[in-house]
């Protein structure tokens, strides 16, 4: 065993405890099975997640077993939300978005040799439960004071919505995940995001009760960028992990957008990077921002970590020709729609269609005149290459995979024009 907590700290993963030098003992004194649970609240999960999960991957690479929960019977209850109450889902929505998550997380944690992961629902044991016996054996050990102080609780009390029994009882169901896994796979350890701490504490204390046994929570901070705001979100919405929901494209530049004051810092978060090459992208990123090394880095970890090297390449492919330094003619049309998703677009007319119509149709000038002068002055091109007639109208040829030209202006001002 490697002190692994101590590269947690390092790389920032760690944000509450319980005794540290219990838990350094305990992860330093042979394999454990610890556990991260992951509700279905969603057709996926999403770039918060990878937080929880990575530390879960770093504490299986030194030796420990881990145990990832989906959420079967919680996804039905739903954790409270700072703001208003959840709408509950159907039985079958939370099963086939469970099955989604799980088939996540079987690609992200390692499944094989001497400490393999293990996904576990907590359907599995919650179902076999009845209201008489979550209440007589699980329920009297819970404090009504101690519930009621927590900070969501209490703000949702105070809140004009109120809050339902049904979100109120969360707490009690996640504690006995952790009895349950305590009792069947012998887990001493609970990790998750850092507004989880009341539920993992929960659980911990229960198992004293219970059982009068002693075993761990840690939780992982929340991640925020350097200026303290949220980090996440694409134009598009939330950063999901399933390439239907987002593209790989979409994914990898979302990571490649890092801004140099958080780069660093998400190299330790989101990769597997080791300290030397990590000093060796910051001090790059200090010496020439402009070249953005840290930060391409950082894109091809995570994407291949989420989606694997071939995604990543043809993102990568993507990205050079949509600038200039790729071959755009090797790009798939499942690529390069992804990779124009979100660039302004006009209707082209094969064979009718100018440069100087698609310009004016993409909005990159704002009329004909501006459009030729652009053209005039070497500033237009078609799928990277200078267009120097004005007249010459688009062709069959010039189409690429799914029948879309790309127009440039200039150096950075990008747009597309789809074929009718």
């Amino acid at each position: 065993m490697t002190d692994i907590l101590d590269e947690l700290q390092w790389r920032g993963l760690v944000a509450q405890h319980t005794d540290i030098d219990a838990l350094r003992a305990t992860l330093t004194g042979g394999a454990l099975t610890f556990y991260c649970g992951f509700d279905p609240t969603a057709p996926s999960l999403h770039h918060g997640h990878l937080v929880a999960v990575k530390v879960m991957r770093h504490l299986q690479l030194a030796g420990h077993r881990p145990l990832a929960l989906v959420g079967g019977a919680t996804g039905l209850i739903g954790d409270p939300r700072a703001k208003g109450e959840r709408s509950l889902n159907t039985r079958e929505v939370v099963a086939q978005w469970s099955a989604g998550l799980q088939a996540q997380l079987e690609g992200l944690l390692d499944f094989t040799g001497d400490n393999p992961a293990r996904i576990v629902n907590n359907l599995d044991w919650t179902a076999e439960l009845s209201a008489i016996d979550l209440l007589r054996d699980v329920g009297k050990h819970f404090r009504m004071g101690t519930m009621l102080s927590k900070d969501i609780i209490a703000r949702r009390l105070a809140s004009e919505e109120g809050i339902s029994f049904t979100e109120f009882s969360y707490q009690i169901l996640q504690a006995n995940d952790y009895l349950e896994l305590f009792r069947r796979h012998g887990c001493t350890l609970e990790v998750g995001g850092n507004d989880q701490w009341g539920n993992l504490v929960g659980g911990m204390d229960l198992i004293r009760k219970v059982e009068g046994a002693s075993v761990h929570v840690m939780t992982n901070p929340l991640i925020t960028k350097a200026d303290g705001t949220k980090f996440g979100k694409t134009e598009g919405g939330a950063v999901w992990l399933n390439p239907e929901m987002l593209s790989p494209y979409a994914f990898y530049q979302f990571w490649l957008q890092a801004d140099d004051a958080d780069v660093v810092r998400f190299l330790k978060v989101f990769t597997f990077l080791d300290r030397e090459e990590i000093e060796r992208l910051e001090a790059a990123t200090q010496a020439d921002p402009r070249a953005r090394q840290a930060q391409r880095v950082l894109a091809h970890e995570v994407t291949t970590w989420v989606h694997g090297s071939q995604a990543t390449a043809q993102a990568e492919a993507a990205t050079a020709a949509l600038w200039g330094t790729g071959d755009l003619r090797a790009l798939d049309a499942p690529t390069l729609a992804a990779a124009t998703e979100a660039l302004p677009a006009t209707e082209l007319s094969v064979g009718g269609s100018t440069i100087v119509d698609l310009l004016v149709g993409t909005g990159l000038e704002k009329g004909r005149n501006a459009a030729r002068k652009t053209v005039a002055a070497g500033g237009a091109y078609l799928n990277n290459v200078k267009v120097t007639d004005e007249d010459a109208p688009v062709g069959q040829e010039d189409l690429l995979a799914g029948g879309i030209v790309l127009i440039r202006r200039g150096r950075r001002n990008l747009a597309v024009a789809r074929s009718a």
